[in-house]
Formats: structure tokens, sequence, C-alpha cells
């Protein structure tokens, strides 16, 4: 028999990929295309998603890895999709896409501030219930929509995501699954599916919300159509995928209640699964749906940690690009090499940056670095390098308490993965920091590679997600705390969160800007 293999498309912010995986989970071509949300100049903040365009690339991208790898199409045995979550699309009757936004459109800031004004408290009950507030999910997108562009609201007759729009193109068949939909805000946890009153009691329609199918079942085939666009091969079973977290958390080998995985990119994000969708009382804590039936996930955001890195490099850091570009290393890398020989803690070092999560009144704290002396010798630049670093895990173990009081549950470990994860630096203070054991995967395509396990799930090669993750995830290496440093950095974490109170404090009190801080607040 030939060799099967498993197609993930995975709609992310920036670009979209089709990637190949044999049923072993090597990662055997992928092809990447970059896209932009251009923003609308009526309105400040907006990010609208170019559908044909992007549909095009979508299809460049699988054309291409068929190209470039040489493998037969009819040895895909199943096709399922990801992307990146609360970006929406809008169709009319005939199923036409009308209206589309990325996950980074920011135009509803009116909406916001008007639902918080116009019905105090429903906020808190939609989060009870859906684990989300206005801060990043569609209902204040949907009323932009109602308020701004009446025209196209009454043409509307569905909303979906883009992972399901994907799937839409290539099969002609529309249906929302749990992970991605319950970011919108208009989900039931508990029964993984649409409530419908949910959108009513803001002012939006109930009737325009499409079928559910659970992430892992097979929905459909290719159509004629999307075999034509494609050149995968009509027949080929379709299955359904979810957001790219939740099955980045497949693809990292997270797939059971009581495991968690962080994720270190430009933002850094936290998930904790349990058998429960229970939510937190406090409203403090994102509580999704897992890619996985019958698990959630509660999710602690970071903002921009990533960033705070980039900025750090390209003002600083000129020198290390320089000897990066000698060596033919990675700037990272030699800033690395210096900052390991600063002691933990910083000599003391706290800077503030990204806060823990407060889901329901999410501000941030200017950027602030402090405690530092007037000693070159201490405290020069890989100091406070080192300091961002340590910052950051911080930020975690922060996280980890949150969810911890919301759920009564912590892990035993922490799989780490993600851009941060390369760092073997940024992995050890992890673990100092948290006293367990980080575990880095090998994979860097966690999304996709999570999106492939469905799709080989679906159709019936593995037996299920979990076997799927056993059979694909293979790991690189697992940092063991050092106590010396856990000591340290335990009461370096006492004083950063009163740091970071009386930083945020300036903020609320109008003397210093918040680095970010969320819509209608």
């Amino acid at each position: 028999m030939a060799e099967q293999y498993l197609m993930a498309i995975d709609a992310g912010t920036g670009s979209v990929r089709a990637v190949l995986f044999s049923l072993d989970g090597a990662q055997v071509g992928c092809v990447q295309r970059e896209w932009e949300h251009r923003e609308d100049p009526r309105y400040p903040g907006s990010m609208d998603f170019d559908w044909t365009h992007n549909w095009a690339l979508a299809c460049e991208c699988v054309r291409g890895v068929f190209e470039k790898t040489g493998i037969d199409p009819a040895s895909v045995a199943a096709v399922s999709t990801t992307c990146m979550r609360e970006g929406i699309v809008l169709y009319d009757h005939e199923g036409n896409e009308i209206w589309a936004c990325a996950n980074v459109d920011a135009r509803s800031d009116d909406e916001v501030g008007r639902l918080i004004r116009m019905y105090p408290g429903l906020e808190k009950e939609i989060y009870l219930k859906s684990g989300q507030t206005y801060a990043l999910g569609a209902l204040p997108r949907l009323l932009w929509v109602k308020d701004k562009m009446p025209e196209v609201y009454e043409k509307t007759a569905a909303v979906g995501m883009f992972n399901d729009w994907l799937i839409r193109k290539l099969t002609g068949v529309e249906a929302v699954e749990p992970s991605n939909g319950s970011t919108t805000g208009i989900f039931d946890l508990q029964s993984r599916t649409w409530d419908s009153s949910i959108a009513e009691k803001c002012g939006l329609r109930g009737d325009i919300f499409p079928p559910v199918a659970e992430c892992g079942t097979v929905l459909a085939s290719v159509s004629e159509k999307g075999a034509k666009d494609t050149g995968l091969l009509a027949g080929t079973p379709v299955v359904v995928g979810g957001g790219d977290c939740q099955l980045g958390t497949i693809g990292v080998g997270a797939t059971l209640p009581g495991q968690a995985a962080v994720f270190g990119g430009s933002f850094w994000q936290y998930e904790f699964n349990t058998d429960s969708g229970a939510t937190d009382p406090g409203c403090r804590v994102r509580v999704n749906c897992h890619a996985v039936p019958g698990v959630w996930q509660y999710e602690a955001l970071a903002f921009k940690p990533g960033l705070v890195m980039r900025w750090f490099r390209d003002g600083f850091c000129q020198a290390e690009k320089e000897q990066a570009a000698k060596e033919g290393t990675d700037p990272y890398d030699v800033m690395n090499r210096e900052a390991e020989k600063i002691p933990a803690g910083s000599y003391g070092m706290v800077c503030a940056f990204s806060d823990i999560m407060n889901f329901i009144g999410w501000k941030h704290a200017a950027p602030t670095f402090t405690n530092f002396e007037l000693d070159p010798e201490k405290f020069n630049r890989y100091t406070f390098y080192r300091a961002i670093l340590e910052n950051t895990a911080l930020l975690v173990k922060g996280h980890m308490e949150l969810v911890k009081e919301a759920t009564g549950n912590m892990p035993s470990e922490i799989i780490f993965a993600g851009g941060a994860s390369k760092s073997p630096l940024w992995s050890q203070i992890l673990a100092d920091v948290l006293g367990m054991p980080v575990r880095v995967p090998e994979v860097k395509e966690a999304t996709a590679l999570g999106a492939a396990i469905l799709a080989g799930y679906g159709v019936g090669l593995y037996k299920s997600i979990e076997e799927g993750a056993a059979r694909t995830v293979k790991w690189d290496r697992v940092f063991t705390p050092n106590p010396e440093h856990r000591q340290v950095y335990d009461q370096l974490y006492a004083t950063w969160r009163k740091v970071y109170a009386a930083q945020l404090q300036l903020v609320n009190d109008g003397v210093t800007k918040p680095m970010w801080v969320a819509p209608g607040l």
C-alpha cells in the first residue's frame, strides 16, 4: 500500500500555509504565503480580510506543497484546517462572503463602551456562560456591522470563523466547531454550541448561527470545485479542525485534563486542560472549548513578550547583531550567552510589561525597569535583557496561580513550545521560576501538526486524539529546576507583584500611559 499523508491548512494572522505530514508526524513539506489585512481608511483600527485574494494564496500553498514534494494528491488520507482565532466571516443567503475581519481588528471600541454603559452586569453574565468577555469576542464586531454597515447586516445569513471558511471553500459545506466558535462569546461552554440568547441580549439577531460539528469529525469531502482550485483529489475526506492555540496544544501532546502548555511568541499563552467548562467567578481568565471533545481549556494570555524582546534587540543590541552576522548565528544566541553570566534574579532588578490577566478589566502598566543601580559592571544591557526573560517567566507563574485559584488544580510539569522555547536560557529560567520540569518538543509547527492529528483521527488512522499525539509528538529536551534559583525567584515574584500594582495605579491615575488596554475601558 502506498504511503499515506495528512494535510493541514493553517490560516494564521500573518500568513497561510499548507503542511504535509507523515503518519508518524514527520513534516514532509510546507509552503507558506504571507498575507496582509488592510485597514479601511474610513475606520481606524479596522483590519479587513480579503477572502478572494487570500483563498487564491491558500490554493497556491496546497498546489505548491504537492509540486515541492512530488507527492501524489491521491496519497493524502485526509485534510483538516486551523486558523487564527476571533476573526469572523459573514455570508449571505447564497453562501457568498460579504464581510470579514481578521483577529487583530480593533474598530469596535465604541460598541464595547456602549455595551458596558447600556447593560451593566451583562458582560459578567455572558462570561459566566461563554467564558469570554467583550475584549476579544465577536459581539462588538457584529454590533459594529449592524451600526456602520446596516446593508451588510441585513444580508447576513451566517457567521463563521476562518478554519470553517477554508472547509467551506474546499467542500461547499459550512459548520462551526467548538474550539474556535467558543472564542466568539456566543457559545454555551457546557453544551459546546451556539447560545443565540447571548446575541439577542446585545441587540443582535439570533438566526445567523450555522450548525456546529465537533472537532475531529469528517464533515464532507473535497468537492469538484475545491479539487480544481487546490489540486487536491475530489472526494478526499475533510475533517473538522480547530483554533490555532487549541490545535497547538494537541500538537505538543497536551490532550488530557490536567496537562498544560505554554506557547511563547509575540504573545504568550498558558493553556491548562480541564474536564469541566466551569468559569472563574472573578471573570479574570478566559475559558475555551478544547479541540478534544469533552475537554476545556483555561487560557491566560500575556501581551507582547516577544515584541518586547524584539524592541530590546533592535534598540540596544546592534553590536550583537553584527557579531551574530559574523558568526552565522542569531543575535539572541549572542545575547543569551552573555545573559547566562548574570546571576538569577538580575541583582534584584524588576521590569513590568504585560500583567497577569484580568479578562473583564484588562489593562497594562507603562513599560518599566526599576530597582537597578548605577553600576555598569552589574547593570549593563545583559542584565536588562535577562530581567525581561525573568519577567515573562514570573508572569507565567502568576497565570498558573490564577488558574489554580479558579480550578483548584496545578500541573506537575509544563510543555513549552513556540519561538521562545528555542532559547535554552529562557527554558531554564521558566523551570527555575515555576519549580517544575519544562518539557520542550521537537516540532516547531505544533498548530499544523495538531490539525494533522485531528485529520488522522477523523478517518480512523489513530484510535484517539491522544494516541495520535503520542505517535507524532517527539521531545527535544527536559529542563529541571535549580532549587537555589527557585528561592531567589520566589522572593523576586513577591516584589514584582507589588511593583506592578504600583505601576498600574500610576496608569489608573493618568500619570503614565498603559502598554495596552482592552477596548471600551
